[in-house]
């Protein structure tokens, strides 16, 4: 299988992954012939990126980062209590029923179980595939990034379940903002905008009194979009003010925002939303986050077409775990774009001089699907 941008998919391909609804069910099975109704359609719902079947890679499985149930039942337990807390806007703190705490516990018991059996687990996008709610999937998203990223930094197991806690529940206070400004495809006017920043002191107020929840996973709700220099929202702090957690949610809410599809913007690929994060070093976030978040993110995801400056592309076969920006390639075709009859891989990480200068760019699929 390989990973192909929704605009450039054909009549005739076939899917190699299901696609998702916002509630887990299945809108489309793999193996499903594709349309041009339905790949128009699949754009227009958000989906930007599908993994579709080609004999040159068919032996290339592209495993989850967490399970199918997991996924279901994370995104299941969001929703309820997401949409719950929506339908009861301006709700009072420590008034909540049922309490929320049981139910996100065990989520993040079974994320932490997926996550820590995956020694070398790496940060793989998860919104390919899916017809979802902005707040949904992103809530799962964020958990799932930054507890990675708790492990590898070696936070303990009750360390992980805060810190997990901290980062599902970050955008909590987004149930109290308008589906009018949620959603608003055109740009937010000022006042509107001052009322979106107010998410994060509404996730405070709501978490800070639940039963069972950590008071330190309501301070990630109200300081996940603070920054070093201060100029973050809603109060300004800086460096040291801000919680060692919140620091490493707000670094991961920021990549997952840059790589899901937004009303308002097509989804930047991993290596782009790196770069851009790179720019923050010291003024928006610590230095050292950003060298392990870059070290465990797959900067070139399994399935995607790159291109290297010798004219030849293919499709990323496999990440190298030490060294994620130099991946295993299988080259599919040659200089002048033709392709070839026997596909050989070449590992980045020993070819130091062949060098990726292109992403996704159009390249010929194999006429079997």
């Amino acid at each position: 299988m390989r990973l192909l941008p929704t605009q450039m998919c054909r009549p005739g391909m076939r899917l190699a992954k299901k696609i998702y609804s916002e509630d887990g069910l299945v809108l489309l099975a793999e193996n499903v012939e594709l349309t041009a109704k339905l790949i128009t359609r699949l754009y227009e719902c958000g989906v930007h990126f599908v993994y579709i079947q080609d004999p040159r890679t068919a032996d290339l499985i592209i495993p989850d980062i967490i399970s199918e149930e997991t996924r279901h039942r994370a995104l299941s337990e969001i929703r309820t209590n997401f949409r719950d807390l929506m339908d009861r806007p301006n709700r009072k703190s420590g008034v909540t029923y049922p309490y929320i705490a049981k139910s996100f516990k065990q989520i993040m018991t079974m994320v932490i179980d997926d996550l820590t059996d995956q020694k070398d687990a790496m940060i793989m996008l998860m919104n390919m595939g899916i017809v979802d709610d902005y707040l949904f999937q992103h809530s799962l998203n964020v958990s799932v990034y930054t507890t990675l990223l708790g492990i590898a930094n070696g936070y303990s197991r009750d360390e992980l379940m805060t810190l997990g806690l901290g980062a599902m529940l970050h955008d909590i206070g987004k149930t109290q903002i308008s589906m009018n400004i949620l959603k608003k495809q055109g740009s937010l006017s000022r006042d509107e905008y001052e009322e979106m920043k107010r998410h994060a002191e509404r996730g405070y107020y709501l978490l800070k009194d639940e039963p069972n929840i950590p008071l330190l996973a309501a301070h990630c709700a109200y300081q996940h979009h603070e920054r070093l220099d201060g100029s973050g929202y809603p109060r300004g702090i800086r460096g040291n003010e801000i919680h060692e957690y919140a620091k490493w949610i707000g670094l991961v809410d920021s990549y997952d925002a840059m790589t899901t599809t937004r009303i308002y913007r097509n989804p930047l690929l991993p290596h782009e939303a790196v770069e851009s994060l790179y720019a923050g070093t010291g003024t928006l976030y610590e230095q050292r986050m950003l060298q392990l978040f870059r070290d465990k993110v797959a900067i070139y995801p399994l399935g995607i077409t790159v291109k290297f400056h010798s004219g030849e592309s293919g499709v990323v076969v496999d990440i190298n775990s030490s060294c994620p920006h130099r991946p295993v390639v299988r080259i599919l075709n040659n200089e002048l774009g033709e392709e070839l009859k026997v596909p050989y891989e070449v590992d980045l990480s020993k070819q130091l001089t062949t060098m990726i200068v292109g992403v996704n760019e159009d390249q010929p699929i194999a006429e079997a699907y």
